[in-house]
């Protein structure tokens, strides 16, 4: 396939990868084996904090009280449409039964996780957002208790817009820790809480590798790379609002793809110029950090024709993709591979990550080819039951044996045998897996 790239990135996020695995394999073995007085020691080491690690209801309410009204109306706001698309998403699925044979049926029951860690970042920006997207979500999937783990500052502690999120969501319990330590105490039941069933929520390369080593002893919502995002833009679109929202992405880190994808060799260009002014127009760190991820990751494609635009974000798989193009209709169906999708100019990014009411927690690093994002579904396992007269588990148990023996599990058919001599005494059955 085609494809013209008017910039190339130089770096990607695997070859840029530093291996933390070891660092962060020795601080859970560490706290595992010292339990709160370690995590409080490493607490005091990375965070500078030495304050009392769970919050209390008091700190919450003075929190609470001293906040702008504006900004917990926004909060508040963006609660609500998360909570709401939760419950509608929650309402997709549900218990079902059915009668495999008359007498034998079978059946799906939900039962949501009883407990759920979320870790909320709170160093160099505070992710309200984050406290909202994860603890409203685990919530409304019907979690018994929900901890929250979050960065200290020094002297103040959990960031008070973080504390007043987390409780407006429902966080049972929240610790002032950050870091692997903070993943650690959720994960070990620590400073009184009971232990996380799954662990949720974005973090640094150190928390994102702590999740994916306790993986398997807990459930994680999935394995985190740097945030990236893709835009499509037909020769119509406005370049300054894709560059725009290129660059809104780009300062989440030095190491944060951006591509734009485009039909239009003309747009593409008048992009590559507008950007460089807005990075530039940014505050810091949030300017270091756009600058570095534009000039060593974005990638700028032109491609011929608008399915083999759709193709090439296909195969990206990025975490966000916004079409700002025509016949919006079309690339809903079209397109496969994406963690969270803004149709038209009207929505961006930006509205996801914080208040429209989609989740984002996404798949990263192309993991959108096969997962979406968090969602109540996450906090949810589906299990399966069964229940059958005798009469009609006679054929089933002749099955069971018949097969057990083909793949030679004699213990596995002595246990359809047994039932089969109990309820049909005096009844002969060719149990045997081969004529």
């Amino acid at each position: 396939m085609p494809r013209t790239y008017l910039k190339k990135a130089l770096r990607t996020a695997e070859s840029d990868a530093a291996s933390v695995t070891g660092i962060v394999q020795g601080i859970l073995d560490e706290i595992e084996a010292g339990g709160e007085e370690t995590a409080k020691a490493y607490a005091a080491k990375f965070d500078r904090y030495e304050g009392d690690i769970v919050v209390t209801r008091a700190e919450v309410e003075a929190v609470s009280a001293s906040l702008p009204q504006k900004l917990k109306d926004d909060i508040r706001f963006a609660h609500d449409n998360i909570r709401r698309f939760a419950e509608a998403q929650k309402a997709t699925i549900g218990e079902t039964e059915i009668e495999i044979a008359p007498g034998f049926i079978a059946g799906q029951k939900i039962i949501p996780c009883q407990t759920a860690g979320c870790y909320v970042p709170g160093g160099r920006y505070s992710h309200v957002a984050s406290a909202i997207m994860t603890v409203t979500t685990a919530k409304v999937a019907g979690c018994d208790h929900v901890t929250v783990a979050s960065p200290p500052r020094p002297e103040t502690g959990v960031h008070p817009a973080i504390l007043y999120t987390a409780d407006l969501c429902g966080a049972d319990s929240i610790l002032a820790m950050g870091g692997v330590q903070g993943v650690a105490s959720m994960a070990f039941g620590l400073f009184g809480q009971p232990k996380a069933d799954i662990l949720v929520g974005p973090g640094n390369q150190f928390v994102a590798e702590a999740k994916r080593i306790l993986f398997g002893r807990v459930g994680i919502d999935m394995f985190a790379g740097p945030t990236d995002s893709l835009v499509i833009a037909d020769a119509g679109a406005d370049p300054e609002i894709v560059a725009a929202d290129l660059v809104g992405q780009a300062e989440h880190g030095y190491n944060s793809p951006v591509w734009l994808v485009t039909d239009s060799a003309v747009l593409g260009e008048q992009v590559m110029a507008i950007v460089p002014n807005l990075i530039n127009s940014l505050p810091e760190p949030n300017r270091a950090s756009a600058e570095a991820a534009w000039r060593d990751y974005a990638e700028v494609i032109v491609c011929d024709t608008r399915e083999e635009v759709a193709a090439t974000a296909d195969d990206y798989a990025p975490e966000h993709l916004s079409v700002q193009a025509e016949d919006l209709d079309w690339w809903l169906a079209r397109l496969k591979c994406y963690g969270s999708l803004f149709l038209g100019e009207e929505t961006t990014v930006a509205y996801g990550d914080k208040a429209s009411g989609t989740n984002h927690v996404l798949p990263t690093s192309g993991a959108a080819r096969y997962t979406g994002g968090l969602s109540v579904h996450k906090f949810m396992k589906v299990v399966t039951w069964q229940r059958s007269s005798r009469d009609a588990s006679k054929p089933v148990a002749v099955a069971t044996a018949r097969i057990s023996r083909l793949e030679g599990m004699e213990g596995h058919a002595r246990t359809a045998d047994i039932r089969l001599a109990k309820y049909f005494p005096g009844e002969n059955f060719d149990l045997s897996a081969v004529e």
